[in-house]
């Protein structure tokens, strides 16, 4: 009994170690895709790169911790975060009134309408002629939300990845994607997308597409939302976030 008690009176100290750490946020662990150009990517040797990546590191910088990336299938994203696998998810995130019932986020970071991609002999002139359309989206993100809510006369199909979608599009298995018009406009200009053109952007619902990118924190996690707060609000005015947005983009990205 006396061992049961001194084991239970050792796992509260140590608990409360741990909890005074945390507080600290001098090491962070960030989640992200890997699958999501140009914002976040793997190379070919394994180096995670892109705008959410650079993003990421310069936010680091600013709050002097020591932050190490972490790749998760976008699918288990949420549900990781919230079992301790790491503890902010950088992956181009929208803050959705639906994403907010289980995690807490920061303040936007950038924020993008989205857009439909067809392929270049298409018939389709307008992103108000979806009738009958067979069209690709990436699931659990807002754009599959959206086509799902708003593009009447669309059938859906969902995919893990980007990657997939514009695999089926080039091979016309697929009449149209959805997605952010950054990613598809990225996309477009290499010879993967040579097949298709950008059809038009669309029109974002506040509800559905939320308000930007932010990034996704544990909801008892205020200090590190907090912490993250600041750093946003230093590189946008110290100029770090516009050199990362040049370095990318030939405009603002971070939006209205």
């Amino acid at each position: 009994m006396r061992i049961l008690r001194l084991a239970a009176a050792a796992a509260v100290v140590l608990a409360g170690v741990g909890a005074a750490q945390a507080d600290d946020w001098n090491k962070i662990r960030i989640g992200t895709e890997g699958a999501y150009p140009p914002f976040n990517t793997l190379t070919a040797d394994g180096q995670l790169v892109g705008f959410d990546i650079d993003v990421a590191k310069a936010l680091c910088e600013q709050m002097n911790a020591e932050c190490e990336f972490v790749t998760q299938d976008w699918d288990g994203m949420i549900p990781a975060l919230q079992a301790g696998k790491f503890d902010a998810v950088i992956a181009s995130m929208s803050i959705t009134e639906e994403r907010k019932q289980k995690v807490d986020f920061t303040n936007k970071y950038y924020n993008t309408p989205p857009a439909i991609a067809v392929p270049k002999d298409s018939s389709i002139t307008s992103v108000e002629e979806m009738d009958g359309v067979l069209l690709g989206a990436q699931s659990s993100t807002t754009h599959s939300n959206y086509a799902e809510e708003k593009i009447s006369g669309a059938e859906l199909k969902l995919y893990p990845t980007p990657d997939e979608y514009k695999l089926d599009i080039a091979n016309g298995r697929i009449d149209a994607v959805i997605d952010d018009v950054v990613v598809l406009s990225e996309w477009l200009d290499t010879d993967d997308g040579a097949c298709c053109k950008l059809l038009g952007t669309l029109t974002p619902d506040p509800v559905i597409n939320g308000e930007g990118a932010g990034i996704a924190i544990r909801k008892e996690d205020t200090a590190l939302r907090d912490k993250f707060n600041e750093a946003i609000a230093a590189i946008l005015e110290n100029g770090k976030y516009k050199e990362i947005n040049d370095k990318y983009f030939t405009f603002d990205v971070y939006g209205g």
